[in-house]
């Protein structure tokens, strides 16, 4: 049986691990959510340290703790925003929707660390108090909404958005490398008229500068925060100025700057904002869905298939059919982008599941958020690297498919009419040669005419005139 210390709390003695930096609230919670392994990622109880010590030194400027007990907070709490203090939060996501367990734990065990360092015994609660000192002024109402909105800040800034940056490059580049090549379009899943693989890759572009586009929108609404509210949105509690004190040392420790919500009731009973970015990431990921189903079908083949893009090898193959190379990278990133759509229709019923003053469903928005996230970076910054940035076209291919593309011949409309050029098509598809054949064949225009007017690359580039 491993050792045990002995803690108190207001309904009594609670035994914990020894060597365990959590208190009487959290493992009485262990005993009480036996339900699921869902963690919150790291990057939340990075932001908990954070807003630990931006509201201990906003309590030291409001003169409400002692400076020396803020010093120790701030040093406890900068191990937890440091990462080291991880294997001390052992609660899964399941617990009271205002994420109380979780702010609790913090305030634990940074007042455990803070003791430690202070010369005090584990579970001594003294000098530092994990309610009167580590969460000074605060509820976990306030404080956990506020922890919400700077993780989302933080990963949209540090992780997604660097990673749609590579993204838009890499497609500029090959929209840049395949400017020349001609190929043919696709509507309804059919041949259409010819354009460019440079016109493509343009398009898949364009659709992330406007994903970069719409998160730089949502950005100030997420940078509002609820700190300040306490219980209900009233303030009970928290000295006059506290929350603005408490953005301005969010801001310096984070880069970016914090204002306090005006509205505290509206921060802490809805949560629109963060429904907002949800929905903004559900964008990006029909976006970039649509952008790797294309490559991969592009790509299909190599001898079968489409065939117009070569897909860089990864290095992995079928475990029955020897040589057989898929577009996995492609279908990792579709992947995650259904995980996204699916974590924001649960982002969307969390949102809207505010009861009066108070949204109860924040542990489980915050976490699907923060997967959404997670997983949409990694996938485009893998998709940029590995599959992107390696592509290049098969000539041989396009040249085929242009050369026996039925619907070049839209451009004829304007010289020989509607019906005519249809004539031209139908008899191409019945007895299977090319539309220059058929209307050679039929007599509507000399071989030398039909070169003239049908020109793959000028009709590419009609737009451009």
């Amino acid at each position: 049986m491993s050792a045990t210390r002995t803690e108190h709390d207001a309904f009594g003695p609670v035994e914990i691990p020894a060597e365990r930096y959590w208190g009487a609230q959290t493992q009485r919670a262990l005993g009480v959510f036996d339900v699921g392994t869902e963690r919150f990622a790291p990057c939340l109880l990075r932001a908990f340290g954070l807003q630990k010590i931006a509201a201990a030194r906003a309590n030291v400027r409001c003169g409400v703790l002692d400076p020396a007990l803020a010093d120790a907070i701030v040093a406890a709490a900068q191990e937890l925003r440091d990462g080291l203090l991880d294997d001390h939060f052992p609660l899964t996501v399941w617990q009271t929707g205002s994420g109380t367990q979780t702010n609790m734990n913090a305030n634990e065990v940074i007042a455990n660390r803070a003791n430690l360092r202070l010369g005090q015994p584990l579970g001594a609660n003294s000098p530092v108090h994990p309610n009167d000192h580590v969460n000074a002024s605060q509820s976990s109402n306030d404080s956990f909404p506020t922890v919400m909105h700077i993780a989302a800040a933080l990963e949209v800034r540090d992780r997604l958005v660097p990673s749609l940056a590579g993204l838009q490059r890499a497609l500029d580049d090959r929209a840049q490398a395949f400017a020349a090549d001609i190929k043919v379009a696709r509507t309804h899943l059919m041949d259409a008229v010819p354009m460019t693989m440079g016109q493509a890759f343009d398009a898949f572009g364009w659709q992330v500068r406007n994903a970069l586009a719409r998160l730089d929108d949502a950005m100030p609404r997420l940078r509002v925060l609820a700190q300040g509210g306490t219980a209900a949105g009233t303030g009970l509690n928290a000295p006059a100025g506290f929350d603005v004190l408490f953005c301005e040392e969010a801001s310096a420790l984070a880069g970016m700057p914090f204002t306090p919500n005006s509205c505290k009731f509206e921060g802490m009973g809805g949560h629109d904002a963060l429904l907002e970015l949800s929905g903004v990431l559900n964008v990006i990921a029909a976006s970039l869905m649509k952008m790797a189903n294309d490559i991969r079908w592009m790509g299909s083949g190599p001898r079968c298939g489409i065939g117009e893009l070569v897909v860089p090898d990864d290095g992995l193959t079928s475990s029955i059919m020897p040589g057989k190379r898929n577009p996995t990278i492609a279908e990792v990133l579709v992947q995650a982008c259904m995980q996204v759509m699916g974590n924001h229709v649960t982002v969307t019923m969390a949102g809207a599941s505010g009861n009066f003053e108070l949204n109860v469903a924040k542990p489980l928005l915050i976490h699907n958020l923060l997967q959404s996230i997670r997983v949409l970076s990694d996938g485009t910054r893998v998709f940029a690297d590995k599959l992107v940035a390696g592509l290049a076209v098969d000539g041989e291919r396009l040249a085929a498919n242009v050369g026996n593309a039925l619907l070049a011949v839209t451009a004829l409309n304007p010289i020989l009419g509607y019906d005519k050029v249809a004539r031209i098509t139908r008899t191409a598809m019945e007895r299977r040669i090319t539309p220059r054949e058929a209307a050679v064949d039929l007599g509507l225009l000399s071989g030398e005419d039909y070169d003239r007017w049908v020109d793959p690359a000028r009709m590419a580039c009609s737009s451009r005139k």
